[in-house]
């Protein structure tokens, strides 16, 4: 089974070890200690690309605190996990690093992702479903799959903002010379 087929195997369950590891990851660095990492099944040794989001609160409407991600891996889901948790926490350069306090109050998203593939149209990007890597020339940005519908965007608003996200003009994605690749991402947030 390669890498892109292991992505509809992961379950609930697996999701479940994911958060975990990722919570152990930032709070052993809290709190100085060695990590206590919880078993994870076979699934989770595939090498996938994730992100890790946390959130200031629980719920809808909780703030932003630190997202970062790797598109694909060279190591296994959940060490990437791991790595990405600790990098969403202390080097998200948007915020000041997780302090001790703020952990019991911090809520964890990790969205998996499958592979990226190339498309030759923006009509091909399909909103909610998809997550958009645009590229034109030196610049380059990435939106989540959540982020246009948790932003009530539409597909040319999800392209404009990945625009100014990339250091672009708003209307650069309709240059025929701007890339798009798009991913699926498999979701998995704190209940």
């Amino acid at each position: 089974m390669t890498d892109a087929s292991v992505f509809s195997e992961i379950s609930e369950s697996d999701g479940a070890v994911l958060l975990a590891n990722a919570r152990e990851a930032i709070a052993s660095r809290l709190e100085g200690r060695s990590s206590r990492w919880p078993v994870a099944g076979l699934s989770l040794s595939a090498e996938l690309g994730a992100f890790v989001t946390l959130r200031s609160g629980k719920g809808p409407d909780a703030a932003l605190r630190g997202c970062i991600g790797r598109m694909d891996a060279k190591e296994s889901l959940v060490r990437t996990v791991r790595a990405m948790a600790l990098s969403a926490a202390f080097e998200d350069p948007r915020f000041p690093p997780l302090e001790r306090g703020e952990l019991s109050k911090t809520s964890i998203e990790v969205t998996v992702l499958t592979p990226m593939r190339q498309i030759a149209s923006v009509a091909q990007i399909e909103v909610g479903r998809h997550g958009v890597y645009l590229s034109k020339g030196w610049h380059s940005a990435v939106f989540l799959p959540q982020v246009a519908t948790e932003q009530g965007w539409g597909r040319d608003e999800l392209l404009v903002n990945l625009c100014y996200k990339a250091g672009l003009p708003a209307n650069a994605w309709k240059e025929s010379d701007t890339k798009y690749q798009v991913f699926e991402g498999r979701i998995f947030p704190e209940a």
